[in-house]
């Protein structure tokens, strides 16, 4: 029979994992799954500081505010930009999962997705925001550990095996032996600076300017890495900087690859620093366990075929992208006992506990 302590605990604990994207916030409860996926976006007042819309309702009204409202993300390049905006954020999604569960005050314990290059203070501020939230506990996880336990990848083992999380505001390279990060790179080159780059390259070649979400979208629908079997086309609106009025223009996946080709030459460079780094044995492994993708940017059309030309490895997509970071965190939560060499910190042994 359990133990009755333990069982009152785990009756009376809420675990919530998050991945704090810069583009996306997903919340995964205990026993739940996910139950929150959200956009990272605030709405402030400007005079007051008073948060006044988060999430999905935040970004619905970008570029649609009156004067003193200002929409923003306080998450950039994957760390907190913004803390009070941030508390505020996590606070609302942290009182949504509690007033939800059956235990009036659960005890509630969090753990977080931090990138891999985030410094000393980057996250404190997370611990710091997770707790301000109203967590009694609050842990951190690297991503890429994260997002290769929820890829389901063979990190335990001693045969090497490699992942690239390209998220919003970074782009995390590991590679895993025996529980370990052999070797890694993080940089904050990502899904932003690729909707950046068609912004640029609209503007340059069509005096046409549009917003982040038109770029996105098109990032989205003809963004391509490689060749495509069929070549798409879609009509994108913003308005000419020539004449100032609103005008429409068609763009292909061609003219998109030309487009997010600075980005995806920085991304694959940050590749080869780690490739040319791995000693002979771990270069051995590699051909044999390849490069799995994980995050929004490996469902860009391509980007497995271009990585896998240029690297001469073989590249695939993990099952569900987007969720690896979310579902890795949860998964060492749940087994806390067994992942503790996993947990995170700016120090290595600090806990964030109210």
């Amino acid at each position: 029979m359990a133990n009755p302590v333990q069982w009152l605990l785990n009756l009376i604990t809420l675990d919530i994992s998050i991945d704090l994207g810069t583009a996306n916030t997903l919340v995964n409860v205990h026993g739940k799954g996910i139950v929150i996926n959200e956009p990272s976006w605030v709405a402030i007042d400007k005079k007051s500081r008073r948060v006044l819309k988060v999430g999905r309702a935040a970004k619905e009204i970008i570029g649609r505010t009156p004067p003193n409202v200002v929409t923003m993300r306080p998450i950039r390049d994957g760390v907190i930009s913004e803390f009070d905006a941030t508390a505020t954020m996590l606070e609302y999604f942290i009182r949504r999962v509690i007033n939800q569960s059956v235990v009036p005050v659960p005890l509630t314990r969090v753990i977080v997705g931090v990138p891999v290059g985030a410094t000393s203070v980057e996250r404190r501020a997370v611990i710091d925001a997770a707790t301000s939230a109203g967590a009694r506990e609050a842990l951190l996880v690297e991503e890429p550990v994260a997002s290769a336990i929820g890829a389901a990848l063979p990190i335990r083992g001693v045969h090497s095996t490699m992942l690239m999380d390209i998220g919003g505001g970074t782009t995390e390279i590991a590679v895993f032996s025996s529980r370990r990060i052999l070797l890694s790179n993080s940089i904050r080159v990502a899904g932003d600076e690729l909707d950046e780059n068609v912004i640029t390259y609209l503007r340059d070649k069509y005096n046409l300017l549009v917003g982040q979400s038109m770029a996105e979208q098109a990032k989205k629908t003809v963004g391509a890495a490689a060749p495509l079997k069929e070549e798409k086309v879609m009509t994108v609106r913003g308005r000419n900087l020539i004449s100032g009025l609103p005008e429409e223009v068609e763009i292909s996946s061609i003219e998109m690859r030309e487009a997010l080709a600075p980005s995806l030459k920085i991304i694959s460079q940050a590749l080869r620093d780690v490739v040319e780094q791995a000693p002979p044995e771990i270069m051995a492994d590699l051909l044999d366990s390849g490069l799995c993708l994980t995050g929004g940017g490996a469902l860009l059309n391509g980007l497995p075929e271009k990585l896998s030309e240029e690297f001469k490895i073989r590249v695939w997509r993990a099952d569900d992208p987007l969720t690896c970071v979310v579902r890795g965190a949860a998964a060492v939560l749940a087994g806390i006992d067994q992942h503790r060499e996993f947990i995170a910190s700016s120090d290595r042994d600090y806990r964030g506990k109210r």
